[in-house]
């Protein structure tokens, strides 16, 4: 007994519909004409990021509402040592800690690693990070 699919009963998981394909034009630029210039996909940095959540984590444990570091990182799926490393960035001088707020990565391009950040944290006083931050702000 062959049934057209019109009469056929529906069964479970089956889907009949028609599917047609539709040409698309191709965009044709005129001679001599440039193509618009593609904007820079831009997003804070990771290390702007870090010390933000550094912030937070900090401003969690001064609250009460969590009781530890420890306790944060078991929160977030951190390790101890990871939470210590974030932690660590609140080290640096407020000026420092205000530029690194504003930085962006642009298409992907991070302009400082979080280790480098954590280096320039641990340098000493104050007056030594700024040195060393002004040294590596040069280079980027």
């Amino acid at each position: 007994m062959s049934a057209s699919s019109e009469s056929r009963p529906a069964e479970a998981g089956l889907v009949s519909a028609q599917f047609h394909r539709v040409r698309r034009a191709t965009v044709r630029f005129r001679e001599g004409a440039s193509p618009p210039p593609r904007e820079a996909a831009r997003r804070p940095a990771h290390v702007a990021r870090m010390l933000a959540l550094a912030h937070h984590v900090e401003s969690v444990i001064e609250r009460g509402l969590v009781a530890s570091a420890a306790d944060v990182a078991g929160q977030l799926g951190f390790t101890r040592a990871r939470v210590t490393h974030l932690l660590d960035l609140q080290l640096l001088a407020p000026d420092i800690q205000e530029e690194v707020l504003f930085l962006e990565a642009v298409d992907g391009e991070e302009p400082l690693s979080e280790r480098g950040l954590r280096a320039i944290a641990h340098a000493g006083t104050w007056a030594v990070q700024r040195e060393r931050w002004r040294e590596v702000k040069a280079s980027f």
